[in-house]
């Protein structure tokens, strides 16, 4: 799989896992309705079906997503909840990424 076909995958799986967590937040915490839950369901049943689409063993992929995920929480934090990442939130996940670069580039035997 391409470094970017993976990057992108990534980003997707983050925003399922980050919708379906997100949702019911708004539910507990902001007094949404329950119902909620069904399209947050959804979405954490998708973010688990994406991660089977890594060629590499669940681990690895676990670890690698993990960069992106970073990276993509920072900009829901921006982009829906309003908050502007700190230059050090920046540097952290440009670290991150680096981080799953490194695991996903890496020769395999």
């Amino acid at each position: 799989m391409s470094f970017a076909r993976a990057l992108g995958l990534f980003i997707l799986t983050a925003l399922a896992e980050i919708i379906g967590c997100y949702l019911p937040y708004l539910w507990l915490r902001q007094g949404r309705s329950v119902w909620w839950l069904v399209p947050a369901a959804a979405s954490l049943a998708l973010f688990a079906w994406l991660l089977t689409l890594h060629p590499t063993g669940a681990a690895r992929t676990y670890a690698a997503y993990g960069g992106v995920y970073i990276a993509v929480a920072l900009a829901w934090l921006w982009l829906v909840e309003g908050e502007r990442p700190t230059p050090w939130d920046v540097v952290g996940a440009l670290v991150a990424i680096a981080g799953m670069a490194i695991i996903i580039l890496a020769p395999r035997r």
